[in-house]
């Protein structure tokens, strides 16, 4: 018997990283879902939400402008995100 495999998210580095002054979060969507992407800071405070909606299944790509939820420039220094898009976050 053939066991079929299990389509899973596939997510790419941002690019570039280190990035001055945007950057590219890129991923493909094996299935339609909602998909959620949060830019944090070193001290583990929401900087920005990139996305909270649902996707269609294929390739997609973020940009980040270095700006926070308030449209202001944030400082140069180190950034986390997180992707969550249905059971799979990381």
């Amino acid at each position: 018997d053939i066991i079929p495999k299990k389509e899973h998210l596939k997510f790419y580095p941002a690019y570039p990283n280190p990035f001055n002054p945007k950057t590219v979060i890129r991923y493909d969507l094996p299935k339609e879902t909602k998909v959620k992407i949060l830019i944090y800071d070193m001290l583990g405070r929401l900087v920005t939400t990139l996305a909270d909606n649902k996707h269609n299944a294929g390739f997609k790509q973020v940009h980040w402008d270095a700006t926070n939820r308030f449209g202001k420039k944030v400082s140069a220094g180190l950034y986390l995100y997180t992707i969550q898009a249905g059971d799979f976050r990381q």
